[in-house]
């Protein structure tokens, strides 16, 4: 528990810790000779449509392409997974997403789908400078995606703190706000990506989390910084990414990925908030939600644990996440109680 000091009150940080990591993982792990998915499976973003997830993810071949994938499984059996291959590939040459399309958010505008992915152009020794923009793509049915522009439609130089800045990344979620008028305005939760090249890991992966809005889907404004990394606390002293947000009653909650000197990779941290703007992390390792496995040298999420996704089910949350080497072992998934 924290006691927030500006208004009074006690909030519950960690209401979803004790997650159980399911028996099976990773419930999808590269396929070797896969034509999109073969040395990377990475970045899950799940939905459940009526008794089956729908698995949006980051694939990477042979030759080092990473494009958005999909796959499908029932709900009551995560161990039967169907691929169905690239439902978006890389941009042209020379666009923002010439090498790599990642982290996938998919969210429904009246009838029709909205794809957000991050690009990677395939500059050489640029690091997260080489992540210029988020993109879009469009879709009638959920499962058939054209791209809306070979430009992006998000870039990373539109915060206050870093107005020339480069690097953005999403792995975030969209929340829709009702207005007195009937209208929906829309949030997006967003990863700030701020490093540069550097032999000190703190320069070099620095990310923040942020927040945009829009009424349309399309155009996106009011760029807001909201959490960074606290540098006292080791498992998040270097950066803090993709802030996964969700409404429980009248709090937000948010699950995010975090960098620190005590792994030198990722780990999944929590953090509340009244607003969805001003966010309360515990002290120390209070609000450490899933540490990797570092016990287990052996285990698939060892190394790191990152990107996370919740599904909200009757009975509890599920969580979907990757392992080792950015998703080199797979996608893994957990359960917690409400």
């Amino acid at each position: 528990m924290r006691r927030d000091e500006k208004r009074g009150m006690t909030v519950n940080v960690s209401r979803s810790a004790g997650w159980q990591r399911h028996s099976h993982n990773p419930i999808l792990p590269p396929q070797p000779g896969s034509p999109f998915d073969s040395t990377r499976v990475m970045n899950p973003f799940a939905l459940r449509v009526g008794n089956q997830y729908q698995l949006y993810y980051a694939g990477a071949d042979d030759a080092g392409r990473h494009r958005i994938c999909r796959a499908t499984a029932p709900v009551d059996d995560l161990t039967r997974w169907t691929r169905h291959g690239v439902v978006l590939d890389v941009g042209v040459p020379g666009s923002f997403c010439a090498a790599w399309c990642v982290l996938p958010l998919v969210h429904r505008f009246g009838d029709r789908w909205h794809l957000y992915f991050t690009g990677n152009e395939g500059s050489a020794g640029t690091g997260l400078q080489g992540f210029p923009g988020i993109g879009l793509a469009i879709s009638e049915d959920g499962v058939h995606y054209a791209r809306y522009s070979d430009a992006p439609i998000i870039t990373g130089d539109q915060t206050m703190e870093f107005p020339r800045n480069r690097g953005i990344a999403g792995g975030g979620t969209i929340i829709e706000d009702e207005q007195p008028d009937g209208s929906v305005r829309y949030r997006m939760y967003y990863t700030l990506a701020v490093g540069t090249p550097n032999a000190d890991v703190r320069v070099d992966q620095e990310k923040h989390c942020a927040v945009c809005h829009s009424t349309d889907g399309f155009h996106w404004t009011d760029h807001r910084l909201i959490m960074s990394p606290r540098r006292d606390v080791s498992f998040e002293d270097i950066a803090v990414a993709a802030p996964f947000v969700w409404r429980d009653g009248d709090l937000y909650r948010m699950l995010y990925s975090a960098i620190g000197t005590r792994w030198g990779y990722y780990s999944i941290g929590e953090a509340v908030s009244e607003d969805g703007y001003m966010w309360h992390r515990n002290e120390g390792d209070g609000s450490l939600s899933l540490a990797p496995r570092a016990d287990t040298p052996d285990a698939w999420d060892a190394q790191m644990v990152e990107y996370a996704c919740v599904v909200h089910e009757s009975d509890g949350l599920r969580l979907f996440f990757c392992g080792n080497g950015y998703g080199a072992t797979g996608i893994g998934t957990a359960v917690a109680s409400r």
